[in-house]
């Protein structure tokens, strides 16, 4: 069977039986976050940057106060710490983050959303980040190095995990990152795809995530 259709034969029966096995952990943090704050139930988030530059909403678990983007680009100081910084805060200093909210970053439960993005064919199980169209717009205006590997690294859906989620995930900095992203696009096989998601699981374990 060629690569593409096992991807996702692979893609479709993995998200299925992860859903159905998670549907308790869904339905009591869906639960959790509607009584520890105001909003919906999926990130209010921007559009991400999907295969061929297609955007695209990817659903992740509201671990945020509603609206946390606006706010965020509210308080230059902080926005500008946020761009500075790979476009990450600290979980343990960002007071966007609710306190369901850093139970479900901490464990990676914020994620499960994802395989709904994966059963309508915007994701994968193993892939490039996704990343914010602004994030990727300023990383490449930053690193100009990076743009043709940014251009390999879209050829291919992003994945809920990659080879930069489980070679130091967020600590990776974004020119080391798209590198592994791209080199995966070049050489992506299912047995680098079977090692990946194996390595994910410690990564996850781990507390690793975000």
């Amino acid at each position: 069977m060629p690569y593409p259709f096992l991807k996702r034969f692979v893609d479709i029966v993995g998200a299925v039986v992860c859903l159905a096995l998670a549907s308790p952990i869904f339905l009591i943090s869906a639960i959790a976050i509607k009584i520890d704050s105001r909003g919906p139930i999926f990130a209010d988030t921007p559009a991400r940057v999907g295969k061929g530059s297609k955007l695209f909403k990817l659903y992740k678990f509201r671990s945020m106060v509603k609206n946390a983007h606006k706010l965020l680009k509210k308080d230059l100081k902080i926005y500008d710490h946020y761009k500075k910084n790979n476009f990450k805060i600290k979980t343990d200093s960002d007071p966007r983050i609710t306190r369901v909210g850093k139970i479900l970053r901490k464990t990676s439960i914020d994620e499960i959303p994802q395989f709904i993005n994966i059963l309508k064919g915007e994701m994968s199980l193993v892939g490039p980040r996704a990343f914010y169209v602004e994030e990727l717009a300023e990383q490449q205006k930053r690193f100009p190095e990076t743009r043709e590997l940014v251009k390999i690294s879209l050829t291919v859906k992003p994945g809920l995990s990659g080879p930069w989620q489980v070679s130091g995930r967020s600590a990776v900095d974004f020119p080391d990152r798209i590198k592994l992203d791209a080199e995966y696009a070049k050489k992506k096989s299912f047995l680098t795809d079977m090692v990946i998601l194996i390595k994910t699981i410690p990564a996850v374990l781990k507390g690793e995530g975000n």
